[in-house]
Formats: C-alpha cells, sequence, structure tokens
C-alpha cells in the first residue's frame, strides 16, 4: 500500500468516513487506521544513548499547538578584517576547525595587483577562544613584497577553494591529522579537479598524490569533506550544475546544487551522486558547508549558502557609496539551515533564512553573508557560525553569530500550551536529559508511553516533575525518581506537554 494512498484513506476519514471509503481503505489494511496512529506499525527508531536535535520531523509523530521553530542567530559582530594587501574584499569560503585549545581559521585571499605576483592564497589566522583571532607571521611565501604574512599556500586552482578539515578518522597518521580539497575544473583538462592534501600541524601542508582526486564536478565553490563515523568513510560534498525547476514554455534554468562521493582512503573516490532535497530544490546553493554537528556526529548540519540572482536591493548610487563590486550588487544571497541524517538526503524544513543580510547597505551583495565551514563551541552553553560579510567592499570581514548549544531549532509552545507526541523508540540510558527553555510562567513535562501511545504506570504527565528554567541538560524526574533504565531496550513514545517553552534536544545518558 502506498503513502498517497494512505494520506487520501486518511483524508477522507478526517472529513467524514462513507461506506465506499470505509471499505476501500478496510481492504487496503487500514481498517484500524482511523484509531491508531499512521506510523503504529513502523519499526521504532533506535536512538541508544545518542544526542537528538528538534531540527526535524525525525522523531516527530504529532504536533498538537506546538511548532518547530528555526532560532535566529545573535550577531556577535566583526571578528576578522581582511586587511592585508594579499587578502582584499575578495575574501572567501572561510573554515573554521576546533583544534583542541585553538581555533583555526582558513580563507582565500587574493593579490589584486599583478604586480605583488601570487594571485589567490590560502590565509591563515587563530584564536584561543574563537572571538579573538590574530594573523601570525608565518614566512612561508612571499606576496606584496614580504614574506611577513598569514599565507599557508600559494598553488594556483587549490587556493580558489582550498578547505580543511581535522581528521576525526581513528587510527589516522599524525603527519596527516589535518586534510583538505581544493581545485578548480580547467577548460580542455580532463583531470583537474579536487587535489587532496595533508598537514601534520595545520600549517605546512603537502600533496597527497600528483593529480587530481575528483575530477567530476563543477567545483568552482567551496567543495567540503569530512569523516563519516556513521559510514566509516570519508564525505565530499560539492558544487554540480542540475537543471532547476520546471517552467512553463521555457527552458529549466541551470540550478547551482550538491553532489556526494565517498572514499575509503582520501585518495580513491566512488562516481559522484547528486544529493537528494526534501521538499525539492528550488533556488541556487552557491555553498553548503555540510558537516558532522560535534555534539552528535551522526547528525550533518548544512549551514549554506542561498544564492538568489537578479534579486536587487541596493540601488547604483548606494552600490558606489560602499564602493561594492559593479558585477555584484544586482544580486542578494543569505544562509539557510539544512540537515542530513542519512549522508544523502537534506531535509530542507526550515526553507526562511538563518541569517538574514541586516540593515547595513553592505551585506545586500552578492556573495555575502556565505557561512564559513564548521559549527564550534566557543563556551560551555555556546556555539558559533562564522559569516563572510561585505564582499567586493573595503569594509570586508568575517562576522561571529552565537547560539545557545544545540540551539538552531526547536519545538516551540505558546503560552496557551500544546504537546508533541515522538514516534516509537528504543534508547539505551538510564536518565532523559532535556536541552529547554521556559518563560517564567511556562513548562515542561514529559510523559512516557508504550509504543501504542498508553501511558506507561509512574511515567504519565501528571506524575512528572514541573520542568521550569533555562538549561542545556536537565534530567527529568517522575514522582519516582528519574531511573529509567528499567525502560530500555523497550518500544516507547514521549510525549510532551509545553506551555510558553521550547524543547531543543533530548538525550538518554546513561
Amino acid at each position: 500500500m502506498t503513502t498517497s494512498t494512505r494520506l487520501t484513506c486518511l483524508k477522507h476519514i478526517g472529513g467524514g468516513v462513507t461506506a465506499a471509503w470505509f471499505g476501500k481503505c478496510a481492504l487496503a489494511g487500514l481498517l484500524l487506521l482511523a484509531v491508531g496512529s499512521s506510523s503504529g506499525a513502523e519499526a521504532p527508531l533506535d536512538i541508544a544513548s545518542r544526542r537528538e536535535l528538534l531540527v526535524d520531523r525525525y522523531l516527530i509523530d504529532r504536533l498538537d499547538g506546538v511548532r518547530l521553530k528555526l532560532h535566529e542567530p545573535r550577531d556577535e559582530g566583526e571578528v576578522l578584517r581582511y586587511d592585508q594587501p594579499w587578502e582584499g574584499p575578495y575574501c572567501a569560503y572561510n573554515t573554521v576547525i576546533h583544534d583542541g585549545e585553538l581555533y583555526r581559521l582558513y580563507y582565500r585571499g587574493k593579490v589584486l595587483n599583478a604586480r605583488d605576483g601570487v594571485g589567490e592564497v590560502t590565509c591563515y589566522a587563530e584564536s584561543k577562544d574563537g572571538q579573538h583571532w590574530t594573523k601570525p607571521k608565518l614566512g612561508l611565501f612571499e606576496a606584496a613584497g614580504t614574506r611577513e604574512n598569514n599565507i599557508v599556500l600559494t598553488t594556483p586552482g587549490v587556493t580558489h577553494n582550498f578547505s580543511p578539515f581535522l581528521d576525526a578518522r581513528p587510527g589516522v597518521s599524525p603527519a596527516e591529522r589535518f586534510k583538505a580539497l581544493g581545485g578548480v575544473k580547467e577548460k580542455n583538462q580532463p583531470e583537474s579537479g579536487l587535489f587532496a592534501y595533508a598537514s601534520g600541524d595545520g600549517i605546512h601542508w603537502h600533496l597527497l598524490q600528483p593529480g587530481a582526486v575528483i575530477t567530476r564536478g563543477a567545483f568552482d565553490s567551496q567543495n567540503v569533506a569530512f569523516w563519516s563515523a556513521a559510514e566509516q568513510r570519508y564525505i565530499c560534498c560539492l558544487r554540480i550544475f542540475a537543471p532547476g525547476p520546471a517552467q512553463p514554455g521555457k527552458k529549466p534554468p541551470s540550478l547551482r546544487t550538491v553532489a556526494r562521493t565517498t572514499s575509503a582512503d582520501f585518495i580513491h573516490w566512488t562516481e559522484p551522486e547528486p544529493m537528494r532535497f526534501e521538499p525539492a530544490q528550488e533556488v541556487n546553493l552557491y555553498t553548503t558547508q555540510t558537516h558532522p554537528y560535534f555534539r552528535a556526529p551522526h547528525l550533518l548540519i548544512a549551514t549554506a549558502a542561498r544564492f538568489m540572482p537578479g534579486r536587487q536591493a541596493l540601488t547604483e548610487a548606494e552600490a558606489r557609496q560602499i564602493q561594492a563590486g559593479a558585477a555584484y550588487f544586482k544580486d542578494a544571497s543569505d544562509a539557510v539551515l539544512l540537515t542530513s541524517r542519512d549522508g544523502r538526503t537534506y531535509q530542507q524544513t526550515f526553507r526562511e533564512a538563518l541569517i538574514r543580510p541586516d540593515l547595513r547597505p553592505n551585506s545586500w551583495v552578492s556573495r555575502t553573508g556565505y557561512p564559513a565551514l564548521n559549527v564550534v563551541p566557543t563556551g560551555p552553553q555556546e556555539m558559533s557560525l562564522f559569516v563572510n560579510q561585505d564582499y567586493t567592499q573595503p569594509t570586508a570581514h568575517l562576522r561571529r553569530y552565537a547560539l545557545r548549544l544545540d540551539g538552531f531549532a526547536s519545538v516551540n509552545a505558546p503560552y496557551e500550551g500544546g504537546e508533541f507526541v515522538t514516534k516509537p523508540l528504543r534508547f539505551a540510558g538510564r536518565k532523559l536529559q532535556l536541552n529547554f527553555a521556559t518563560s517564567a510562567a511556562g513548562s515542561v513535562r514529559v510523559e512516557i508511553q508504550d509504543a501504542a501511545g498508553k501511558p506507561l504506570p509512574g511515567f504519565a504527565a501528571a506524575d512528572c516533575r514541573e520542568i521550569l528554567g533555562n538549561r542545556i541538560e536537565w534530567p527529568v524526574a517522575w514522582k519516582g525518581g528519574g531511573d529509567v533504565g528499567a525502560l530500555a531496550g523497550q518500544a516507547v513514545r514521549l510525549r510532551f506537554v509545553m506551555k510558553d517553552a521550547d524543547v531543543f534536544a533530548l538525550q538518554f545518558a546513561p
């Protein structure tokens, strides 16, 4: 029986059951559907003791008076100005890596004066807290007449979009603790593409093999790679072009989109396959910045750059005033949030912008507002993402935006209250912990049900101690205590009864 048949039957049952439709649904095996949950026959989700973020409908079976809400990152201001002769207004494709007590930043610079040589370069900065950055004088390459600069690479093509990552593969060689891909598609050079690099210290880089390791793709943006613990392989999300949405009487426009390829050794890669989108992709995604979320690596987070060609917000006079590049102020861009749980499908749960262009005209220029790769922790209760701002302008810089840990999105309840119920799931652990926030008048209560939706003795909502406050990790307790270990391995549902509150994430901890 197809999903469309089930939904059609549900629609008619909800609007009044006729004898004909009752018979059709019964013959389709839906006799119990009118009184039971549509997901009752589904196998329980096994979440073990993983932290699960409420950023999509993965866990959710029913929302009643509540909604999934995208949260707006807090603008913490400029953290790095691209003000050196080898940096400039065309700095782009930033990567931020949290490496123990050090934050590392990589980005493209561009020497605009041909007399200074080298063209595009890869620059490096570092920080102890993710908020205050310095540009070390590395002395590795000469640019603009000096070796006192922060350049780590000058290889033509590779430096256009060089994108490093900290290799999380178990047993990785210390000399290859950092890896990177970079390169472009050169005309009449079929073997051009992405080249593989490695480094032991994140500053001195060496080529892993002479030729490109990935040759199929467009590559003309930041192509990102990471080690997937879930798949036990490297994954690269790379730029391709594909036909866009059909338009009556017109040829579908070319759409900037994403393909994925995988590798066991970072040298030999599979044939790229287009990523799927749910719902279907409608607009250009210039970069995706796909990476495992640091507090739940099974969940891939993509802080993608959405590019809207022809969406002009600035007048020519405004563009001249901010000295924007003439070819760039007639388009607009912003940042959106996508997620993936299988590494093959992007869930576009929220179509609204994660970060909008702000009140400054500078932010309404094409290719500004592009997020850096990686969301990183910058405090015990805070995480940050970094965004490239004021592209092609003298004021070009990197900006920091902050969220609470796990705080991309939540299930949000209004003052009038509401509830949501999860799909059947199995867990491992002894205590249920929530990342939540309420108002002074708000609250959250949790009920544990059996797979059919019946409250388990001692774990009904009425037995739950009221949850009030604003916490990153808070144990849920009932009248009999908070130990749920006896229920581990069983198929259960969670029912959240909420008022003026947000629930961001949950975890069954040991």
